[in-house]
């Protein structure tokens, strides 16, 4: 059983169906682990917020924001590693 509940915001949902089906298969289980591991190696937290996290899959970003106390993940973004930090 996870020990995270992942919630998508409206837009990166939007962002993650538009994906290429090879990317989605790349990127999807990458999201599904963050239940189990929120922090895995080479997450970074990002400067300039207070709680947002992203990790790296290929040229794309998932910019996410960890809730300890609630037990939640929520996604904020998935994009080309160009358009992520915008």
């Amino acid at each position: 059983m996870p020990d995270y509940r992942i919630a998508f915001k409206s837009s990166a949902e939007k962002e993650l169906l538009q994906l290429a089906d090879d990317l989605l298969a790349r990127i999807f289980p990458k999201i599904e682990a963050l239940a189990q591991v929120p922090r895995p190696t080479g997450s970074k937290k990002l400067r300039g917020s207070k709680d947002l996290w992203r990790i790296r899959i290929g040229d794309y970003r998932v910019v996410y924001s960890i809730h300890d106390d609630q037990k939640e993940i929520h996604i904020t973004r998935i994009a080309h590693r160009r358009n992520a930090y915008e």
